[in-house]
C-alpha cells in the first residue's frame, strides 16, 4: 500500500490540531514527548510506529527534506496511546543524532514550524532493532502499511 491517509484519528491532551506545542515538549524547557492517542486504526492492525517531522526545517540530508524529531517503532497492537515522556517502543535516531524525542527546536527568527506527529499502522509486528533512521524505518515498515493519519502542532522560538 502506498503512504496515504486513513480514517484513524491522531490527537493529544498537550495540544490540538494546529495549535502551538507546550514549551514543555521542547529542548526550550523540559524536552518530554507529549502524550499522544489514536482511535478508529485499520482492521488488521499488529503494531504502530510513530514519527515526528518537522518539514519547515531548512535543510535537505539523505535525500529528504525537513528535521526528524522522532522515531518510535514496535509498538504492539495493544497499544492506543502513549504517556507524556513516554518509555514504550523502541527508538530510532532522531536529527539531533540521539535515540529519543528531540522536541520542536526550530532556529531563532525562523518563524513559525509544523510539526507532524504521524502515526503508522502494520499488518505485522515487526521486531525492528533500536537505533533505525527514517530512511531505514520507512523501508521496513512500507510493504506492511495499512493505515496511517497525524497531528499537526506548531512551535516558535521567539
Amino acid at each position: 500500500m502506498a503512504f496515504a491517509l486513513s480514517n484513524m484519528a491522531v490527537s493529544s491532551s498537550a495540544f490540538g490540531t494546529h495549535d502551538a506545542i507546550p514549551a514543555r515538549h521542547s529542548p526550550e524547557a523540559d524536552n518530554l514527548s507529549p502524550a499522544l492517542a489514536w482511535q478508529g486504526a485499520p482492521e488488521g492492525a499488529k503494531s504502530f510506529a510513530v514519527i515526528c517531522h518537522d518539514p519547515d526545517a531548512p535543510l535537505i540530508q539523505n535525500g529528504t527534506y525537513g528535521f526528524v524529531h522522532w522515531l518510535l517503532y514496535n509498538l504492539p497492537a495493544s497499544t492506543s496511546e502513549l504517556a507524556e515522556g513516554t518509555d514504550k517502543g523502541t527508538a530510532g535516531v532522531n536529527d539531533f543524532g540521539e535515540q529519543n524525542y528531540g522536541g520542536p527546536m526550530p532556529p531563532e527568527g525562523h518563524g513559525v514550524h509544523h510539526y507532524y506527529f504521524w502515526v503508522l499502522a502494520l499488518d505485522t509486528g515487526l521486531d525492528l532493532p533500536p537505533g533505525l533512521k527514517l530512511h531505514e524505518l520507512l523501508d521496513k515498515v512500507e510493504p506492511h502499511l495499512l493505515g496511517m493519519n497525524r497531528l499537526v502542532g506548531t512551535y516558535q522560538r521567539d
